[in-house]
């Protein structure tokens, strides 16, 4: 048994769906679970609408809500065929739409707000198990709200899962295939919540585990994880297999591809994960597992809008707690670090979210001279690196021109990561490329 996920990008048109579903349709009744996005854009529209309504401006809430469903009932137009089929599916929409406009109310919260964005989620399910019906395949829905749920930290409560998963496949087991919701949730207190940006990818793994899948298929519109960046280097080509700690260090860069948190509880199981294009399913995409090839270098990423940091003291020297400190700063205005490096009286740091910069070069003040250069991007080199000083030189030696701002090498045994200006990237994919592969 296995879980597919499709992505937002594969769930763009009828005509998407329509191909998403025959190749639902050829698994033949194995018992698979199909884990699905929202339509591409409708949980940012349905995001909007929460933000009018935080607004108080209802009326413009009600004009959103008015043209989202117009293009839900156009969808059904054009997904649906027969007449009848259409009418009770346009049911479901209004129904759904009328759970929106019953939670636009005078006082509007946080949870308000996720009840109106996990409607993206419930309406695609209902439309594609009846689409599914439509040809000839035996779909059970499985509300994700009933089964998926986080612990009061938050966390998945794993063992709730996987119990209550067990006995709704069960008590469904005359099904061909299963249909759920990623990314929406309950919480602890049994209200409607969600997992983050990039939850639906979580809901796949979690569901795997907790089903003992043999693999969770994670498909979207691009041929998996490529070598370096196709848009900036012409040769780049599809990674065929990478193995957990490998893809954890990727993901970072590819939150569209795979979703960082959906790779421990793979890892843990032992569950491997394939990465697929849903428009040339024909192609391998990527294998992600627990297999540890020697000595190779796979891939090469990149990330733009970067900001470094600099902290420069003298108490540093000899001084215990300094760093703590400085990371306190940080925490203190939920501000995530990405690289760290140190001498004996500086350490320079880099962020990808400058909402608070103001104010953590304030804090740090008190510790030292602090600088800050905006527009940097960082790249990370990443593979087997337990061959030492071998992957070290070349890397280095690919970027002996260009001014290279921070190194950091040795936190991990699967990257090198490098910090340029941002008018230096290219060149230094380029060079990185033509050096490494």
């Amino acid at each position: 048994m296995k879980v597919l996920k499709y992505g937002s990008s594969t769930l763009t048109s009828a005509a998407k769906i329509q191909e998403v579903a025959k190749q639902v349709a050829a698994l033949k009744g194995k018992g698979d679970i199909v884990v699905l996005s929202s339509i591409n854009g409708s949980r940012q529209s349905l995001a909007e609408v929460a933000d009018y309504l935080y607004k108080k401006n209802v009326d413009g809430a009600k004009e959103l809500m008015n043209n989202l469903e117009l293009q839900y009932v156009k969808l059904v137009d054009d997904l649906f065929s027969d007449n009848a089929k259409k009418v009770e599916m346009k049911k479901v929409v209004d129904n759904s739409f009328s759970v929106v406009r019953e939670t636009a109310k005078e006082l509007f919260t946080k949870y308000e707000e996720k009840i109106i964005v996990a409607q993206g989620e419930l309406l695609i399910s209902e439309l594609f198990v009846a689409y599914l019906s439509c040809i000839g395949v035996k779909a059970k829905h499985l509300n994700a709200l009933d089964f998926m749920k986080t612990d009061k930290n938050d966390e998945p409560d794993v063992n709730f899962i996987k119990g209550t998963l067990s006995e709704l496949m069960e008590a469904g087991k005359a099904a061909d295939v299963f249909v759920t919701e990623g990314f929406i949730c309950r919480n602890a207190y049994n209200e409607i919540d969600n997992l983050g940006n990039g939850g639906s990818d979580y809901s796949a793994t979690l569901i795997g585990v907790a089903a003992r899948a043999e693999e969770v298929q994670i498909w979207s519109d691009t041929d998996g994880i490529y070598n370096i960046d196709p848009s900036v280097v012409k040769d780049a080509r599809s990674i065929k297999s990478l193995n957990f700690d490998e893809t954890a260090e990727l993901s970072y860069f590819l939150d569209k591809v795979i979703h960082p948190m959906c790779i421990l509880p793979a890892k843990l199981a032992n569950m491997p994960i394939r990465l697929m294009n849903a428009t040339q399913p024909e192609k391998e995409g990527t294998y992600v597992s627990s297999e540890m090839p020697n000595g190779a270098v796979k891939a090469i990423a990149a990330k733009d809008g970067i900001t470094m940091i600099k902290i420069k003291s003298v108490k540093m020297l000899l001084a215990h707690g300094f760093l703590r400190r400085v990371f306190e700063v940080f925490e203190g205005h939920k501000t995530a670090i990405d690289m760290i490096t140190t001498s004996e009286i500086g350490v320079s740091i880099t962020i990808d979210n400058d909402k608070y910069l103001e104010e953590i070069v304030d804090d740090l003040k008190t510790f030292g001279t602090v600088t800050v250069n905006k527009n940097m991007t960082i790249i990370c080199v990443v593979g087997d690196m337990r061959g030492g000083e071998g992957a070290s030189n070349t890397v280095l030696e690919a970027v002996k021109e260009l001014p290279v701002q921070m190194i950091s090498y040795g936190g991990s045994l699967h990257n090198i990561t490098l910090l340029v200006d941002d008018k230096n990237k290219n060149i230094a994919l380029n060079q990185l490329n033509n050096k490494l592969f």
